[in-house]
Formats: C-alpha cells, structure tokens, sequence
C-alpha cells in the first residue's frame, strides 16, 4: 500500500512539473505582448477575436503535443510518413527558423520592456548577458524540465494572475468599436505570431527527452503523462489568453498608447499601463520580471529542443549538442539587437508559408493509423504547400493578377487558401485509401 501511494505522489508530482514546464517553454515574448493590443483593437468583438486566437494559439499547439505523446519520437517523426527527405528538410527549415525569429524575438522583447527602460542599456549587452544565461541554462540540459517546472512557471502565472484579476475589477468594463472586419479570422493569423503551432513540435521534442531523462515508465506511462500535461498547459495557455485579449478590451481605452508609435510600441506601452494601473509603480518592477521570465524559459526551450534535434541527427553527439546551442545563442544575440516589430515583420512571410504546413503535419499524427497513410500525407501536405505560396507571394509582392488568382481561391483573401483543399484532399485521399484496404 506504502508504495502504491509514493507512486501516486510522483505521478501527481510529475504531471505538476511537467504541466508548468510545457506552459512556460510555450509562453514568450509574443504570448504575452499580443494578446492585449489584440483585445484592445478588437473592442467590442474581443470574444470572437479570442476565439480565433485559440484555434492558433491553443488548439492547434496542444493537439501537437498529442501527437508527440502518440509518436514519442522526435520532430522528424512528424513528416517522416510524406518522406524521409521531406522529413529531413521540414526539420532543419524549422530549427533555422526558430532560432533565427521567435528566439532572438524574446531577447529583443525583454530589452525594449524589461531592460532598457530601467537600465538604459544597449540591445547588444541586453542580448549578450540574456543569451549567456541561456547557454548555462541549455548545457545543463536534465535539470531544465524540474527548475522551470518547479519554479519559474508558478511565478509567471501568478504574475498574471495578478495583473488580468486586478485589471478586470477595476476597469469600468467599456469597450471601444471593433477595428477588424473579420474578428474569428484575425485572431486566427494573430495567432500565427505566436509561433505556438511550430513551438508545440519543437518544445514538445524537449519534453520527450526531459521526460526520458528523469522518468523511468512504461511508453504507456509516459504517453499518459505527455497527454495530461498538454491539456493541462492548454487550459492555462486559454485562461492566460482570453484574461490579457480581455483586459486589453475593458481597460485599453483607459490607457493611451499613441496611435502614432509603432505596433510593438503600443504593445509595449499598452501592457506597461495596464500593469501600472493595476498594481500602481511596482507594476512596472512585475512587468519587467514577468517578461524576462517569460521570454527567458522560451528562449532555453527553443535553444534546448534545436540541440537536441541536431546531436541526435549526427550520430548522438555531445560535441554537436554545445556547439549547435553556442551558434543558436549567437545568432541570438546578433539578431536580438533588432526592434521587436522588425522581427515580426520578417516572421510574417515565413510564418504564411511555414505554419500551414506544420499545422497539417499536427493534425495527420493524431489521426488513426488506418486513415492517416503515407499517401494521405503526402497529398495533402503538396495541396496545402502549393495553396500557401500565393498567401506569400501577396504578402511580399502583391499584384493585380495574384489579386484576381486569389479571388477564385475560397478564404485566400483571408490568407487562409490552404484551408479548403487541404481539407478536401485530406478527406478524398482518406476515404479512397480505405475503401482500398477494405477490398484488399
């Protein structure tokens, strides 16, 4: 009986720190500045914004890490089924990608909120000493998963919680008029700057490992484990969420945050007011913690999971591991110089051509085996592909004949075109496929 409840007690253990630890390795820089200015230019429609938000910032991210906990392999098993060769180019296009924008981002976003208000510093000794501890961090890989999971992560939430309850009672519950005409699908590509989608498949490849490292159990187990922490980050992911799009709403039209700055000023300024006026000037000290916290645990995540994918690539070598994760810190630090919006700015193209490709890879591993075929795979992953290149080419350089191309594609104008024919396919080549088992 004794020993019946100690292994209970780890597993609650276990599922506590490994819940914390997904939430804070999903939570950065973009989750946290996003979300008020959102609700805040979303007014009156705040809801259905936080709605579409959810879809790609949420739903799509924690069915991700399903599928890791179905696969319990690494990113490559996400597109191995297309072919080995896709496999392997989808994940080095992915690695390359985190480490070149949604890492240096966290940097860039600690400095502009965090840092240099306070200290006045550069961006290059910002991203220099952020960077530094990162590495420290990402080399002492097995006791990633505990620290944050133990201690970081609580104090970020209660950060929050702190902020969104205080600010929800003590706004006069006003919104302003919707600027989106099509609230559900602007937050939808807002959810896209996230990076969520693509940080589900590359955290979730951290948690594998950290999970192996420290966990001794059955695939079973472990699956379980995975399973629960997801849904379990997920539901914090959407109370986070839909708290700080909310609180932009309701309190934003108390604060001005000069319509003339630029998006990441206003973001900046936005949630430095409503930090201050829920918690008066040490508002500003928990903003600057909040932050750093948030954007550090994502940074060590992004690093951590980009090392891992490429020491197991090259023969399962601890030399590859450091020397991978000292090239990921400075290039971080030379692209964390950058303005947060200039990063976004260059993310956006990459995003429209990279997201929906990942978002179809997610959504085929949580499907049965028995639909989900090579064949599925591959048909629909070349459909979503070739229906995402105009959403690029429009947004780089648009033209009055894309324009006109675009407007045969259903939702294209939406920068949704892959939507539709990927579904199709997916549901055509599907049925075709088993229709074929069954007569075989």
């Amino acid at each position: 009986m004794s020993t019946s409840k100690t292994s209970s007690l780890n597993s609650r253990k276990e599922l506590f720190i490994t819940s914390f630890a997904l939430f804070s390795l999903f939570f950065g820089a973009g989750n946290l500045l996003l979300p008020p200015l959102l609700g805040y230019n979303s007014g009156e429609n705040w809801f259905w914004v936080a709605i579409g938000f959810m879809i790609t910032a949420v739903v799509i991210p924690i069915i991700g890490i399903l599928a890791h906990a179905k696969l319990q392999g690494t990113l490559y098993d996400f597109g191995k089924k297309v072919s080995p060769q896709f496999s392997l180019i989808y994940c080095v296009i992915i690695y390359v990608i985190a480490v070149a924008i949604p890492s240096p981002r966290t940097a860039a976003a600690t400095h502009e909120i965090a840092i240099h208000p306070t200290f006045g510093s550069s961006p290059l000794l910002t991203s220099t000493i952020y960077f530094a501890l990162v590495l420290v961090f990402v080399l002492n890989r097995s006791k990633i998963l505990s620290f944050i999971g133990k201690f970081l992560t609580p104090l970020i939430v209660i950060m929050l919680l702190m902020v969104i309850g205080i600010g929800l009672f003590s706004s006069e519950m006003v919104t302003s008029t919707s600027q989106f005409e099509t609230p559900i699908v602007s937050g939808i590509l807002e959810g896209y700057q996230t990076f969520d989608a693509i940080g589900a498949v590359v955290v979730g490849a951290v948690i594998i490992i950290s999970i192996n490292l420290r966990y001794k159990g059955s695939f079973e187990e472990k699956k379980a484990l995975i399973a629960k922490s997801g849904w379990v980050a997920g539901l914090g992911l959407f109370v986070i969420y839909a708290g700080l799009i909310s609180v932009g709403a309701y309190y934003g039209s108390e604060i001005n945050i000069n319509d003339e700055l630029s998006n990441d000023m206003q973001r900046a300024n936005l949630l430095r007011g409503i930090s201050t006026s829920a918690l008066g000037t040490f508002g500003n000290s928990i903003l600057s913690i909040l932050i750093s916290l948030a954007c550090f645990t994502t940074a060590v995540g992004i690093i951590a999971g980009t090392a891992d994918y490429f020491k197991g690539l090259l023969h399962n070598s601890q030399s590859v591991y450091i020397i991978t994760a000292i090239i990921a810190c400075v290039f971080g630090v030379v692209v964390g110089q950058l303005d947060f919006n200039s990063i976004i700015i260059v993310a956006v193209p990459v995003l429209l051509f990279i997201y929906p490709i990942t978002i179809v890879l997610i959504l085929l591993n949580v499907f049965p085996k028995q639909f989900s075929t090579p064949m599925v795979f591959r048909a629909v992953v070349l459909v979503t592909f070739i229906f995402s290149v105009p959403d690029v080419i429009n947004f780089v350089s648009p033209s009055k004949g894309l324009k006109d191309l675009i407007g045969y594609i259903p939702l294209a104008k939406y920068s949704l075109g892959w939507v539709l024919p990927a579904l199709v396919t997916c549901l055509g080549v599907g049925l075709l496929t088993l229709n074929q088992t069954k007569k075989a």
